[in-house]
């Protein structure tokens, strides 16, 4: 069907109609506590397309170094079909483009688990995503609760590309105007309790100068703790960052709502947390996942600390385990604990905090221990990793 208008010169017509202020509107995205039933399903609104320049942008800027997200040939030269998408941009898109709906109204998000990617992604492809709420906790009165929710990411064909769970810290509505209505009917919501990877991976011969010689599996040995070097500093960018992969929460971008907040969370806005995983995850990829094909995923991971615009963060590495993959003499499993610091260079942070760095800040005051304010991020990841070549 085609629609023709003839347009003609649009009249001015704000003078002419009468201000009503019985029908102002203010329409109010994410939930509260007591909005939040464990059973419902969000379709998230929108979707997004995966381009090749935007895969490309989102490795550079979060300081990605495998090859896999930023040389098409190699990529393709490994059994994939083309460029990927890094895991990082899955993970934040996904995570983005729930917030409308799950967290627009979250004090904080208070970790991730069960986080498992299933299929490539790669230019062209659309990613879709659905969250279930699984559970709320309520503690009385008009003190925030805790939602656990499970979230799916879906392309265009309908595969599973990626699934976590999440708790997200969230306050009661009190008298603060209702958010936009649930969906009444219930919804599919296809998470699969027991995945299976199935990766296009071959042996690519010839490439081995284009990785780092100290990132193969056979590098990796169980209690060794990686220092990266470098440290990134946040400015002001992390605004416009936070909503080029959809994230719609106000604390990260807006000032008047940031300032507005009572505690500590009060001030500038905070960056979210995503952003300050993908660059730690960078920071980290050239001297552990530069020779990784394929992130299987990653669990019980904090954010210990916010970041705000002019923090400068780092990040450490310890191996927990390494172990051949069955059935395959080109390539083992790494799994690694990834710790995030600010304002202190990673080297300077082990030699202040020693062992204790690796210990799980919500931990600390079971063991009779300090929590570190240097510290902003922990989680535990597991990486395919390419054996070195005979």
């Amino acid at each position: 069907m085609t629609i023709s208008i003839q347009l003609a010169p649009q009249p001015e017509l704000a003078g002419e109609v009468e201000v009503d202020l019985s029908r102002v509107r203010q329409p109010q995205y994410g939930r509260y506590l007591d909005e939040c039933n464990p059973g419902q399903v969000f379709v998230h609104p929108r979707g997004y397309t995966f381009e090749a320049g935007n895969m490309s942008a989102f490795a550079r800027t979060y300081m990605q170094t495998n090859p896999l997200y930023l040389n098409t040939d190699y990529a393709r030269a490994h059994g994939f079909a083309d460029l990927l998408a890094s895991p990082q941009m899955v993970f934040n898109v996904t995570l983005s483009l729930g917030v409308q709906n799950d967290s627009e109204k979250a004090i904080a998000n208070l970790g991730y688990y069960d986080v498992q990617f299933l299929q490539p992604v790669y230019p062209g492809d659309t990613l879709h995503a659905y969250t279930k709420v699984l559970e709320r906790k309520e503690r009385g009165g008009d003190k925030p609760g805790i939602v656990r929710i499970r979230t799916l990411g879906v392309n265009q064909r309908g595969e599973n590309v990626l699934q976590y769970e999440r708790k997200i810290m969230v306050g009661v509505r009190g008298d603060r105007l209702p958010t936009t209505p649930a969906p009444e009917n219930p919804l599919e919501f296809p998470w699969l309790d027991a995945p299976r990877l199935d990766l296009p991976v071959t042996a690519a011969t010839g490439l081995a100068s284009l990785t780092g010689p100290n990132t193969y599996w056979e590098d990796f040995t169980p209690g060794d703790v990686i220092v990266h070097a470098n440290g990134r500093t946040i400015t002001e960018e992390h605004m416009a960052l936070t909503y080029a992969v959809g994230n719609s929460h106000p604390l990260h971008f807006d000032r008047v709502f940031s300032s507005g907040l009572a505690g500590k969370m009060s001030g500038e806005p905070i960056v979210y947390g995503g952003l300050v995983f993908a660059w730690l995850d960078g920071l980290a990829s050239r001297d552990v996942s530069e020779n990784a094909v394929w992130e299987l995923g990653f669990t019980e991971g904090y954010h210990t600390q916010p970041a705000v615009a002019g923090d400068t963060v780092g990040a450490l590495s310890r191996v927990l385990a390494s172990e051949p993959l069955a059935d395959s003499e080109a390539l083992g499993v790494v799994t690694l604990q990834l710790i995030g610091v600010k304002n202190i260079s990673a080297a300077a942070a082990l030699t202040t905090h020693g062992a204790d760095l690796f210990v799980k800040e919500d931990s600390k005051r079971h063991l009779g221990k300090e929590k570190i304010s240097d510290k902003i991020f922990e989680i535990e990841r597991r990486l395919l990793i390419k054996r070195r070549p005979a």
